[in-house]
């Protein structure tokens, strides 16, 4: 069996409907048993061995975290915070979608989860204030994207292990593109409000935002804080737990809607910057807050919940893992079969220019990003193109930002856009009307894609300052 048939057989199978990681798998035995020279255990081996990483056990411990979040009652309370801080604007609820997907993004990383939790409540709100099911189902679509880009991210732990980067580096990196699609986004709200003359969604109220402004910045003060006594020669373990204590303490007084699920990203960022855990610690030690919220402090999580939230954390998981661990076969034997070499060297003839290179992945990616789900689509192309990339000296960490906001946005697109079909049966829509609504928030997301793919300080200048 040829290289060249190893390649058409994976691409038929996936053409037939077959699922990716099979596919991957299956084409990757047929070839081990037909070439003659690779013994067949050489694929089990190899499956087995790609699953066998430390880093990848973060990949549970985040869903399960972001399982614990969205069922605990935090997405309520992350609406209240949004609706508090940003609902009296022109557009009110609108901005209330984006301020409230920022904050569940540092919980959850994903953005199916982003779109299933938080948008379902603010589809509904939406709607009962008068806003069209096309214009609140857009809003919620371009939004959801942020769940992976804004950490913890589940994407970037994939094409963590594959590249071979820091996790947490990668985290890092997420925070200020994060911010930028953010603001393009409810540029784009304040365009459509203006335009269609909406006021806002609740009566400004200056003690209600008061006590919005105060949450935000105990939630931004806090870390930093903590970074300035740390100068001082204090035991950090002990400041840390007198100043959480503190937190809870005030967070009983005033009843806070959302000051301790804000802080998940700022104490799992802050632990992987300091040194205090690993990233797959630190998933262990986002999951061990989910609990303490969702069961001691907030007590809206009961064992039977705990029970089914575990079980569907197992069940996608062992989706997630199939995949890598057919993978790891797969970018094997393109190696072995010198696929990835023969493309690297195509590429390179035709250009050694890295931003015409960049203009060509990202068409590449967005394409790949319509028919194959986030997962499967990095382990893919990461063995591919990253070779590429360090020879035209593409820093891998931002390689990685350009490579998951494009599956991002293609999560918004048929055939296989699982946000578009998540939200289509949220509002009760067509794929159609769902796919209408979504285009006109391509703009300030291919535009957010433009500015992170061609100003790489976005994404780089936070890992250098801090690692």
């Amino acid at each position: 069996m040829s290289s060249g048939l190893f390649k058409v057989v994976f691409l038929l199978m996936m053409g037939a409907g077959i699922p990716v990681a099979i596919a991957m798998a299956g084409a990757s035995l047929l070839y081990a048993m037909l070439s003659g020279n690779i013994p067949d255990f050489v694929v089990i081996h190899r499956m087995v061995g790609g699953l066998d990483s430390f880093p990848l056990l973060a990949v549970p411990f985040f869903i399960l975290a972001g399982n614990l979040m969205n069922v605990g009652g935090i997405t309520n309370r992350i609406y209240n915070f949004a609706l508090s801080l940003v609902g009296w604007m022109r557009g009110g609820l609108a901005h209330v979608n984006i301020v409230g997907s920022v904050i569940f993004s540092g919980m959850s990383g994903t953005a199916i989860a982003d779109a299933a939790g938080l948008g379902t409540i603010e589809i509904k709100a939406m709607r009962d204030h008068g806003y069209s099911a096309e214009f609140a189902v857009g809003v919620t679509a371009a939004s959801a994207t942020l769940g992976p880009i804004i950490p913890p991210s589940l994407p970037f732990v994939i094409y963590a292990m594959f590249a071979n980067v820091s996790i947490g580096a990668l985290f890092l990196a997420g925070i200020l593109p994060g911010i930028v699609m953010s603001l393009l986004m409810m540029a784009t709200v304040a365009w459509f409000a203006h335009r269609k003359g909406w006021g806002g969604d609740v009566k400004f109220d200056g003690r209600r935002m008061a006590r919005a402004l105060l949450e935000l910045a105990i939630v931004i003060g806090f870390p930093l804080t903590l970074w300035q006594l740390a100068q001082f020669d204090l035991n950090l373990q002990l400041t840390f737990a007198v100043a959480l204590v503190l937190l809870f303490l005030a967070d009983w007084y005033f009843r806070f809607d959302a000051v301790l699920p804000m802080l998940t990203p700022v104490l799992l960022i802050g632990g992987m910057t300091t040194g205090v855990f690993t990233a797959t610690e630190g998933a262990i030690a986002a999951c061990v807050w989910a609990l303490a919220l969702g069961v001691i402090w907030y007590r809206t999580l009961s064992m039977r919940q705990i029970i089914r939230i575990t079980m569907e954390t197992i069940e996608t998981s062992s989706t997630v893992l199939l995949i890598v661990a057919a993978a790891s076969i797969f970018g094997w034997m393109l190696t072995a079969t010198k696929t990835t070499e023969a493309i690297a060297t195509w590429v390179l003839a035709f250009t050694n220019d890295p931003m015409t290179f960049l203009l060509l992945a990202n068409l590449l990616m967005l394409f790949v990003g319509c028919f194959l789900e986030p997962t499967a689509a990095i382990t893919i192309l990461v063995p591919i193109l990253l070779p590429i990339v360090k020879t035209l000296g593409i820093d891998p960490i931002h390689f990685g930002l350009v490579m998951v906001l494009n599956l991002m946005i293609g999560l918004l697109h048929p055939p296989m856009g699982l946000v578009l079909f998540v939200l289509a049966r949220v509002a009760k829509l067509s794929i159609e009307r769902t796919t209408m609504a979504i285009l006109p928030w391509l703009v300030p997301l291919l535009l957010s894609l433009a500015l992170v793919t061609y100003y790489p300080q976005i994404s780089l200048w936070l890992p250098r300052q801090f690692l």
